[in-house]
C-alpha cells in the first residue's frame, strides 16, 4: 500500500496529545481586539480539545502525527 500523505495545513494548526486527541488553538485572536474584553481575550489565548465529531477528520488529515 501507498503511503498517506499528512495534510500540511491541518498540521499547522493542530498538535497530538499524550493521550492522542487532537488540540487547536482559538481564532478571533488577530485583529479588531480593542471590543474585546481583556478576560475574552485572555481565554482565547488558550488552547482546547478540538471538538469530539471533528477527531475522527482529523486522525484521518494526520496519520503520522
Amino acid at each position: 500500500m501507498p503511503k498517506i500523505k499528512t495534510h500540511s495545513g491541518a498540521a499547522k494548526r493542530f498538535k497530538k496529545t499524550g493521550t492522542g486527541k487532537f488540540k487547536r488553538n482559538h481564532a478571533f485572536t488577530s485583529h479588531i481586539l480593542e471590543k474585546k474584553s481583556p478576560k475574552r481575550k485572555r481565554n482565547l489565548r488558550k488552547s482546547v480539545v478540538a471538538a469530539e465529531a471533528d477527531q475522527k477528520e482529523l486522525k484521518r488529515l494526520l496519520p503520522y502525527l
